[in-house]
């Protein structure tokens, strides 16, 4: 199992014979990943990990230290090529694009960040019920042959395949960046052993993530857009959660749930124009929580993706391990979500209905 315990002063609350039900994973060397002012920046990992020490919550987490993923592991997604491309490039510091910045550090600490995913994956299979791996460079951007998006390496990819080659073979993505995860999605388009379920602002960056992408040849129908419109709000993701994600999830019934959890649909968040609140992402969290208690004992993986407002992405992020946890979220507002999204989401029923019993 890919876990070892630290001796330094941020893991002195680590006690090991306290098994805790929610582990987080993390490493402070994903801080060396240097993008400068850099949307993805370390300050993101900085404010989450203080947040979770100034409000207590960390003494009630089993804290994980990851260790590297393996080349053989990366390959799980990535072509060789590109590989060795991204360790040139990080040696040179030159960026993958235009968004993606590159410094000496950022070919190892993506090695980390993916082995953070896998070990998230292990947590569950062993000692916890769940975890969240907080790790940096995000990843569900990237793509088996190149790096987009602030992603190096596919991390939630790479540990979905780990997870099935420790024997869990359906597994469950739930991607609630605000981003579409191209990456994520053109890694499993074919493949019916992977359901991948995506709420994100459409149009927006990539440009991928309508509708009527839902798969081909083995894999059609099991792959699920819900592309939103700008300024959706809790009521909005929670409907599509609840009306497309559940039946579906429950009828595909998987033996793992992994989440690509970024939180930058927060509204004012600064890189996307949508409504979320804290309390919307525990209320998406406990939609989660229940596919996963009906359907394998409750095991769910989570992976820091995208969230770039400090304040925010800190209170979304505990918020979620507090449902994880095993907090009842406070109750949001029940209401109708507005016109534009309820038509978005009818015509997303309209799709999948072909495929799901929605």
């Amino acid at each position: 199992m890919r876990v070892r315990s630290s001796h330094s002063p941020l893991f002195s609350f680590y006690t090991a014979v306290s098994r805790k039900r929610t582990a987080v994973i993390y490493h402070p060397d994903y801080l060396k990943h240097d993008t400068g002012a850099h949307p993805e920046r370390k300050e993101r990992l900085v404010s989450i990990i203080s947040h979770l020490q100034e409000t207590g919550m960390m003494k009630e987490l089993e804290l994980i230290e990851p260790e590297y993923a393996e080349l053989s592991e990366i390959e799980y997604i990535h072509t060789p090529e590109y590989i060795k491309k991204a360790k040139k490039y990080s040696e040179l510091e030159i960026p993958l694009d235009l968004d993606t910045i590159l410094s000496k550090d950022s070919y190892n600490v993506a090695l980390l960040a993916a082995g953070g995913a896998i070990t998230a994956v292990e947590a569950v299979l062993g000692r916890v019920e769940n975890s969240f791996a907080l790790v940096r460079p995000p990843g569900h951007h990237a793509e088996p042959d190149r790096g987009m998006g602030f992603c190096i390496f596919n991390n939630i990819a790479i540990a979905a395949r780990h997870a099935q080659k420790r024997g869990r073979k359906r597994v469950l993505i739930v991607d609630w960046d605000v981003h579409h995860g191209n990456g994520t999605q053109e890694a499993f388009y074919s493949d019916s052993s992977v359901l991948y379920f995506s709420t994100h602002q459409y149009p927006h960056y990539p440009g991928t993530g309508w509708l009527n992408e839902v798969g081909t040849g083995e894999g059609e129908g099991y792959n699920i857009n819900v592309p939103l419109p700008a300024g959706t709000d809790d009521a909005g993701f929670v409907a599509a959660f609840k009306e497309i994600l559940l039946p579906a999830a429950l009828e595909f019934r998987p033996d793992i749930v992994m989440v690509s959890a970024g939180q930058d649909a927060s509204a004012g968040d600064g890189l996307a124009q949508m409504r979320m609140s804290a309390g919307g992402f525990a209320a998406l969290a406990s939609i989660v929580r229940s596919i996963a208690e009906k359907t394998c004992q409750g095991k769910v993986a989570a992976v820091l993706e995208g969230g770039y407002d400090l304040g925010l992405l800190a209170r979304s992020v505990a918020s979620v391990l507090g449902v994880f946890m095993g907090r009842e979220p406070e109750k949001i507002e029940t209401v109708e979500p507005g016109p534009k999204v309820r038509e978005r989401l009818e015509q997303v029923k309209s799709v999948q209905s072909k495929y799901w019993l929605l």
